[in-house]
């Protein structure tokens, strides 16, 4: 094989996978461990997401319960990446997270009166 057609194969394989990357569709409900950190202290917690993804963008909501949730503002989904911001009835919340097997992990943070609060999340999809 040719160094040409070697690297046209290759290029061919790289973009296929950036494709499959990105045509994930982040679309229903997601659900999960939420642990915070606050003050020293570490607390479990679950997390509830409604994701609508529409090209690269995502809106939904998020919340502690199914029944108590708030909007999803600036939401962006670049190839595996994900990020987003949430205004709870506290803090401003901005998740970072990052699509690997079929889950969503990452952090989040958000400060209020001068209290950093930083949490690990990660969330499924449920059927």
């Amino acid at each position: 094989m040719t160094r040409r057609a070697l690297v046209t194969m290759f290029a061919l394989v790289l973009s296929c996978g950036l494709y499959a990357a990105q045509a994930t569709d982040l679309t229903g409900k997601w659900n999960g461990s939420f642990i915070i950190s606050l003050d020293g202290q570490q607390q479990d917690d679950v997390a509830f997401m409604t994701f609508t993804q529409k090209g690269n963008v995502l809106t939904g909501t998020v919340g502690p319960r199914e029944d108590r949730q708030w909007p999803i503002a600036n939401g962006k989904v670049d190839g595996a990446k994900v990020t987003f911001e949430v205004q709870s009835d506290g803090p401003l919340v901005k998740f970072t997270l990052t699509l690997a097997d079929g889950h969503l992990k990452g952090d989040a943070a958000g400060e209020m009166d001068g209290r950093k609060m930083t949490a690990v999340v990660d969330v499924t999809r449920t059927k």
